[in-house]
């Protein structure tokens, strides 16, 4: 499997010819959905989902398939059977990967903030992508695909969910917001604390075979 980086909480994962694309939001690349024959979404926030992109690759590949929240999900009728609504511990094949739903709801970004649907996906028993949430899936991975800032989180929480999760390698994602130094501060304090994780980040646009 080959996960490329696709900027701040996008990544497209590749195997056997197949694409599956997660959370192509407002904040990713362009080139993002090129050759993608399956998406998954977690949650409906700009930066994961962006429908206008999504309805021009559904339209203009009759193939693509969509797996994602109902909330998400509402916002593109008229694609049949083609957009399905998936939830915590639903399991399904999405262009040749093997994905488990895991965790209901964002993270809390404020009490005075209403909570929304979100749920993460694991590919192939070994590539977790949480959405914006903290959810420790409750079995082994070897990638977590790990949301190191946003409004909702603090670094002390994002270090110990790396220790809970223990996956053999953590790449950064949610980062868009962050710049140089701000980068460079969260490695340095997760190498400190976890660097049995290996973590690492792709710049958008870079990609790693996993084994």
């Amino acid at each position: 499997m080959r996960l490329t980086k696709m900027g701040h909480a996008c990544v497209r994962l590749e195997k056997d010819g197949q694409v599956l694309v997660i959370d192509p939001g407002g904040l990713t690349e362009e080139s993002a959905l090129d050759g993608a024959d399956a998406v998954l979404v977690t949650h409906e926030h700009f930066d994961h989902f962006e429908e206008e992109r999504l309805r021009r690759a559904l339209d203009g590949n009759p193939a693509l398939r969509l797996w994602t929240v109902g909330a998400v999900a509402r916002q593109l009728p008229g694609y049949g059977d083609r957009v399905a609504v998936v939830g915590h511990g639903d399991t399904f094949t999405a262009a040749g990967f093997e994905v488990e739903a895991h965790g209901e709801l964002h993270a809390v970004i404020h009490p005075a903030v209403p909570r929304i649907a979100n749920t993460g996906f694991v590919v192939d028993g070994s590539v977790f992508h949480p959405g914006d949430a903290l959810t420790v899936p409750g079995r082994p991975v070897e990638t977590l695909l790990l949301p190191v800032h946003a409004p909702w989180s603090k670094a002390s929480e994002v270090i110990d969910y790396v220790g809970e999760v223990k996956p053999q390698r953590a790449f950064a994602l949610h980062d868009g917001l962050l710049q140089d130094v701000g980068l460079a501060v969260y490695a340095r304090l997760i190498d400190a604390v976890q660097p049995e994780a290996h973590y690492r980040r792709l710049a958008p646009g870079e990609g790693v075979d996993l084994a």
